[in-house]
C-alpha cells in the first residue's frame, strides 16, 4: 500500500470497511486525513506520510480548507476532543454525522493496516484525548 498508485487501494479499503460508496469514502477519507494533519500535536506526522501511498500521505501535510475550499478552517482549540474531530469530518466531507462516524473508523482501521503496530501508537498518542482519556475520534 505504498506505492505511487496506493490511493485506489486505500479508497477501497475504506468503502469496503465503512460500507460507503467509493466517491464517498474518497471524500472522508481526505476529511479524516486533512483533519488529522490539523489536530496532530507536534508537527505534521512524517512518520505517517512515509507509509502511505504518495497521493494519500498528501493529505497530511497541512491544515486544508473546511467549507470545500471557500476559507481556510480556524484552527481546533487545544482542548477539542472526538466530537469536534466527528465535526469537522462531517463539514469537510459533506456527510451526515452516521457516515462521518463509520468513515472515520474506517480510515483508521485502513491507516492500522499501512503501518507498523509502532507507528499507529505513536500517531493515536500524538491525537488529543476526550474526557475519559481515549484518543479521538477512535
Amino acid at each position: 500500500m505504498t506505492d505511487g498508485d496506493g490511493f485506489p487501494y486505500f479508497i477501497d479499503a475504506v468503502s469496503r470497511r465503512s460500507g460507503l460508496p467509493t466517491e464517498q469514502a474518497a471524500a472522508l477519507a481526505r476529511a479524516v486525513l486533512q483533519t488529522m494533519a490539523e489536530r496532530v500535536t507536534g508537527g505534521a506526522p512524517d512518520d505517517l506520510v512515509g507509509h502511505l501511498p504518495n497521493n494519500v500521505g498528501g493529505y497530511l501535510t497541512g491544515p486544508a480548507p473546511v467549507d470545500g475550499g471557500a476559507g481556510a478552517a480556524p484552527p481546533p482549540p487545544p482542548d477539542a476532543g472526538p466530537a469536534e474531530f466527528l465535526r469537522r469530518v462531517e463539514q469537510r466531507a459533506g456527510v451526515d454525522p452516521a457516515a462521518a462516524r463509520a468513515g472515520t473508523g474506517a480510515v483508521f482501521a485502513t491507516l492500522r493496516e499501512a503501518m507498523t503496530v509502532r507507528e499507529f501508537r505513536e500517531m493515536v498518542a500524538r491525537l488529543p484525548r476526550d474526557d475519559g482519556g481515549r484518543p479521538g475520534p477512535l
